[in-house]
């Protein structure tokens, strides 16, 4: 069990009910494999990657990091 601050100062009795409030609030959440989940993650990030700046790049003209001029000294 995680202790958080000002948890010493509970009772074992506290400390175990509060644990088993948390555990019935996680009780109905929907589980997942992560087998599953981890390939609908890849599946959806190969679907996007085709519009991933990232992974293709940032057109030169929709650059706002381009240089903008340089400096020449002569």
């Amino acid at each position: 069990m995680r202790v958080l601050p000002g948890m010493d100062e509970l009772s074992d009795k506290d400390r175990l009910k509060m644990e088993v409030d948390q555990l019935r609030k996680e009780l109905p959440l929907e589980r997942m494999l992560v087998s599953k989940s981890a390939e609908e993650l890849k599946d959806y990030i190969e679907s996007q990657s085709a519009e991933d700046p990232l992974v293709k790049g940032i057109p030169e003209d929709k650059n706002p990091f381009k240089e903008k001029g340089g400096c020449v000294i002569s």
